[in-house]
């Protein structure tokens, strides 16, 4: 798709995704997207195939459902949402729950899909050493700073978010030249990266998403490293060897569900630095940590997100 289209949408209930979806694929629509909530609240895939899977992320905070349809400026827009509204309400008369059934439409322009966000990626100080900086942006590293250069793509985050700089900044501390680092749930591969940038010994990121892990080596190339890899699989089965820091910026409920897992593969000592966890769920995995033999040396607070530092006794 290039140049400007018009989105329509319609506001519904995942039980109605399906016939609503029929009507614009009756139509010469130029595609057709679909928000569900369930695609989250009722994941069959297991929770080790989370990565941020926060309900939040939706569009409607997932309160509803909706499909989005994109056409030319040519088509006969007016006529086609009328015909859209005639036929939700005939699939709300045959009982499907159609939710608040709402049609709206919207002008799209492609490059704000594909470019737009560009603008508000600047280099960011995650640290006290660390800057993530996109690889399209020009920046002069200021003495002792330590410069990631990284792209996320559109699928991913920029290495901004507050449970990533929770991370990085932890790492800052944690990391040293005898270290080996497992990047859990790397995405785009930035923690690992910020650990072999802080001159650990070994860095190692894993991922099941293997979009992400191309993402990541791709990233690593650009970082021009060779004290780290990037490898796909099932978190750390995929892993051999011990280390000494593992990192994970998850969820908080994978956290629990990895730290028997992540205490297999550290080192006596060895320090489990985890994420992505908001505010009522640090007791929840504070509990976790310490029923597994880790002593909580830190609780760390951004926002609304929660960082743990535990070590293995």
């Amino acid at each position: 798709m290039q140049g400007t289209w018009i989105e329509i949408r319609v506001i519904t209930k995942s039980e109605a995704l399906e016939p609503i979806s029929g009507i614009f694929y009756g139509l010469d629509c130029k595609g057709v997207a679909i928000e569900d909530p369930n695609d989250i609240l009722e994941t069959k895939e297991g929770p080790l195939t989370w990565d941020f899977a926060d309900i939040n992320v939706l569009e409607h905070k997932g309160k509803c459902a909706v499909v989005k349809a994109y056409f030319s400026e040519e088509d006969e827009i007016e006529k086609i949402i009328a015909y859209v509204k005639e036929k939700v309400e005939e699939i709300r008369d045959l009982g499907i729950d159609v939710g608040e059934g709402i049609v709206e439409n919207e002008k799209i322009f492609e490059e704000d899909w594909a470019n737009n966000w560009k603008k508000y990626y600047k280099p960011t100080l995650l640290g006290e050493r660390i800057v993530v900086k996109p690889t399209w942006e020009e920046y002069i590293a200021k003495e002792n700073e330590l410069v990631i250069e990284l792209d996320p793509g559109m699928a991913f985050g920029t290495g901004t978010h507050e449970t990533t700089r929770m991370c990085v900044q932890a790492l800052e501390r944690y990391v040293n030249l005898d270290s080996t680092v497992f990047d859990v749930g790397c995405g785009t591969g930035i923690l690992a990266i910020a650990a072999a940038k802080l001159e650990a010994k070994m860095a190692i990121g894993v991922d099941l998403d293997p979009v992400a892990v191309e993402v990541a080596k791709e990233n690593v190339a650009h970082n021009k490293l060779e004290n780290i890899e990037v490898l796909y699989g099932n978190l750390v089965e995929v892993i051999s060897g011990k280390a000494d820091i593992v990192v994970a910026n998850i969820l908080a409920e994978i956290v629990c569900i990895l730290t028997d897992d992540v205490k297999r593969v550290l080192n006596d000592g060895g320090y489990f630095i985890s994420s992505g966890i908001i505010h009522d769920r640090v007791e929840m995995v504070v509990s976790k940590l310490e029923e597994s033999g880790f002593e909580v040396l830190e609780k760390n607070k951004d926002g609304e997100w929660n960082c743990i530092v535990a070590k293995l006794k």
